[in-house]
């Protein structure tokens, strides 16, 4: 009965000497868990586009089908040697197929019967650019309505600029981002009397390119502009150290 109450009291001491232990170790990494920095780096930097896309559309009726495939075949020809005097490449310049409606008119008679006529066919065919000669582009793009006065049906679209070197200005960035939060969080850590510790925790935030100087808004899911030749590219970093 003594051995018993002797292995009892043994078992207990050990018991608290455990839940002591635990507890100790569990204050010990909520506190250091909570002795954290929390700060937010950024970086931009302004670029300028070197892709131009442009494209404009024209378009040919006629109640004859053939009729209206050789006017639309004039104005193509009409189309190229115009974009190929203002220095664009043949090869840069692509026309794509050829669409084709057939047009009808509908209207109900004073016995209630719909009837349809034909009003003949709408052609209609798309020219692009790509290329990196943005001025030549930009000017093409100003000066093609003139081709109007020649008969030509043609709309002229609002040509949208890219940088070929995007993926490298990110990591650029995000280099840079990551080095500002870093600096900010040493100075915070030296401010407060301690030291910048390891590296908790680091989240990327959006990436944002907007027009210079254009009072563009930033956009939840990441703004890309592309109606501007000149850039601002933006990117934060969400960090946080641990404070000795």
């Amino acid at each position: 009965m003594k051995n018993n109450s002797v292995i009892i009291s043994i078992i207990s001491a050990l018991a608290v000497i455990i839940f002591a232990w635990i507890f100790s170790n569990a204050y010990q990494y909520k506190y250091k868990n909570s002795n954290t920095i929390n700060v937010t780096g950024n970086a931009k930097t302004d670029f300028e586009s070197d892709i131009v896309k442009w494209s404009a559309s024209y378009s040919r009726k006629s109640m004859n089908l053939s009729e209206a495939s050789e006017q639309l075949k004039n104005d193509r020809d009409l189309v190229r040697d115009f974009l190929v005097r203002k220095g664009i490449k043949e090869s840069e310049i692509l026309f794509n197929a050829v669409n084709i409606n057939r047009e009808f008119s509908y209207f109900t008679d004073q016995n209630g019967n719909s009837h349809n006529t034909f009003n003949g066919y709408s052609l209609s065919q798309n020219v692009s650019i790509e290329s990196k000669e943005l001025d030549k582009v930009d000017n093409a793009s100003r000066e093609i309505s003139t081709l109007i006065s020649q008969g030509i049906e043609l709309s002229s679209n609002t040509p949208n600029y890219y940088y070929s070197g995007l993926e490298d200005l990110k990591l650029k960035l995000i280099s840079q981002a990551s080095q500002n939060a870093k600096s900010r969080a040493d100075n915070i850590a030296k401010e407060a009397g301690s030291s910048l510790g390891e590296l908790v925790k680091a989240d990327l935030g959006i990436f944002q390119i907007t027009g210079q100087n254009d009072n563009e808004e930033y956009s939840y899911g990441g703004a890309y502009n592309t109606t501007s030749r000149s850039k601002t590219a933006n990117i934060t970093v969400k960090v946080s150290y641990r404070s000795n």
